[in-house]
């Protein structure tokens, strides 16, 4: 089996794909990329079990052929080259591959493509095609929100509802939770499932890098994504998701609104002197006058900031983990936030306000934590 290849279009193919081989793999064949050649195609797929990721691309070769490649020395030996025609030569008696370059020849020993796990099948998906942007965006906003807790695995995933009134994406750890809605893309019919982090958080990149399509199939056991030259397979979150939209107050009659970025500099600044253990930052909203403070009492570390805000309702004083607040900040785009508040001991609402893309929802909440009196 032999085929040719340029050094950086395939370097940056298996980059695509690479961040889901595990370190501490359970199969030694998982430490390997599969290379499979149909004439002048190659594709070439990574898996560790639960995520298995897939890539393609032109090559100039007259044969059909698989053979699983030691996926770090490949790697490696790609960086170090300079853009040019590579030769492949595979002999599949020994499995022995050879790799010409312009510098000279190097071998490698490969193992026999039989050995690599197969990829799951689907059985009677159901379908949805979203904008890259879109998905990407969706993963951006949502992804930080969820858990890592071992105990409760369903918080790990971002919980995917897809109908035909629109799409919805959901993240929470039980601390702060975001939704992310789109009214103007539909699917065909209803259905939900649990996305696992890893192999969002490796798509994260990619999506933002390209604007085709990327078609969600999904059964009850698995989730596939296609678009441009690459396809990932994910096996879901098994669980029930705990119901969100419970925990979302309905009623919040007091409504602030600041600029984001002001808020999100006096967080940044004032959490630097609060509470190593409880991140605790302190707010105190009294007419259109906002006061941030935040204090370490073991280290007699203090600061207080304020700023101009607009405000309707009742003075209030409530406390949040700052580490959360920045993140949400950190993951809105707009100029100006709006924080519905209904009392210092319920979850706080935060939505941007304007410059939002149509169709497109956004609310985070983020739960409060006891202020010291």
């Amino acid at each position: 089996m032999k085929f040719i290849v340029t050094s950086s279009d395939l370097h940056k193919h298996l980059q695509t794909i690479s961040g889901v081989l595990g370190s501490n793999n359970t199969l030694a064949i998982l430490d390997n990329f599969l290379f499979e050649i149909e004439k002048d195609r190659l594709t070439v797929s990574a898996s560790d079990l639960e995520t298995t990721m897939i890539t393609t691309m032109e090559v100039k070769s007259e044969e059909s052929g698989s053979i699983a490649v030691p996926a770090r020395i490949l790697m490696d030996y790609l960086k170090t080259l300079p853009e040019q025609p590579l030769t492949f030569t595979v002999d599949e008696a020994s499995m022995g591959i050879e790799i010409a370059s312009s510098f000279g020849k190097s071998k490698m020993a490969g193992f026999p493509s039989d050995e690599f796990p197969k990829n799951p099948v689907l059985e009677e998906p159901s379908e949805i095609n979203v904008p890259a942007e879109v998905l990407s965006e969706a993963i951006q906003k949502t992804i930080f929100a969820t858990g890592n807790d071992d105990l409760r695995p369903v918080m790990s995933g971002i919980y995917c509802e897809l109908g035909t009134e629109g799409i919805r994406f959901v993240g929470t750890d039980a601390h702060k939770l975001v939704r992310y809605s789109r009214t103007d893309i539909k699917a065909a019919s209803n259905g939900t499932f649990i996305f696992p982090k890893k192999p969002l958080n490796l798509l994260k990149g990619t999506l933002a890098s390209t604007d085709a399509d990327v078609r969600i199939q999904f059964d009850n056991t698995n989730v596939m994504l296609s678009f441009d030259e690459n396809t990932v397979i994910a096996r879901l979150i098994d669980g029930k998701y705990p119901n969100y939209e419970a925990v979302i107050p309905k009623d919040n009659p007091n409504k602030m609104l600041v600029s984001r970025t002001a808020l999100l500099g006096s967080i940044r600044r004032v959490s630097i002197f609060s509470n190593k253990t409880t991140h605790q930052v302190r707010l105190r909203i009294n007419g259109t006058e906002l006061s941030i403070s935040a204090e370490d009492l073991d280290y007699s570390n203090e600061a207080n900031e304020r700023l101009t805000c607009s405000y309707e309702g009742e003075d209030m004083e409530i406390g949040f983990n700052s580490r959360f607040l920045i993140e949400m900040l950190t993951n809105l785009q707009t100029e100006d936030v709006q924080l519905s508040l209904s009392a210092p001991n319920r979850a706080g609402i935060l939505m941007p306000v304007g410059d939002d893309a149509d169709g497109e929802d956004v609310l985070m909440l983020i739960m409060p934590v006891m202020l010291n009196s």
